[in-house]
């Protein structure tokens, strides 16, 4: 089963009947200090400048692409999928990342001309992107 990234760390998903299964009730119940904790990174957020979260975002979508590209073998189609959504971004709200804009659209096209040279190798995972 795949994990997913998180700042925590990586997050590997428990599975039940093809499902993603509930917690307990007993986790279901956030302390008091994790409350206090939720509400302060909401604040950190709401001061934040969306396009430092956004960029920040972006060099997530980023990562994912590399460490797919960088797999033995590597998995096409899960950073074809990565490729997208960091173009997608960058070409829907362009100028309005400001500063970080012209770095994102750089690393965009490292991440094309890697992709490229290992389609042109041939498949790496079996299937197409």
């Amino acid at each position: 089963m795949s994990t997913l990234w998180t700042p925590e760390g990586e997050y590997e998903p428990q599975r039940g009947n093809d499902a993603v299964s509930a917690p307990d009730e007993e986790q279901n119940e956030p302390t008091s200090e994790q409350l206090r904790e939720a509400e302060r990174i909401a604040d950190e957020l709401r001061r934040a400048d969306p396009a430092i979260v956004v960029a920040n975002h972006c060099y997530g979508l980023f990562e994912l692409a590399a460490v797919h590209l960088s797999g033995q073998p590597a998995n096409l189609a899960a950073a074809a999928m990565a490729i997208d959504a960091l173009a997608g971004i960058i070409d829907q709200l362009g100028e309005r990342l400001g500063e970080y804009r012209s770095e994102l659209s750089d690393a965009l096209g490292q991440l094309r001309l890697a992709y490229i040279q290992l389609s042109s190798i041939g498949p790496q995972d079996g299937g197409t992107p």
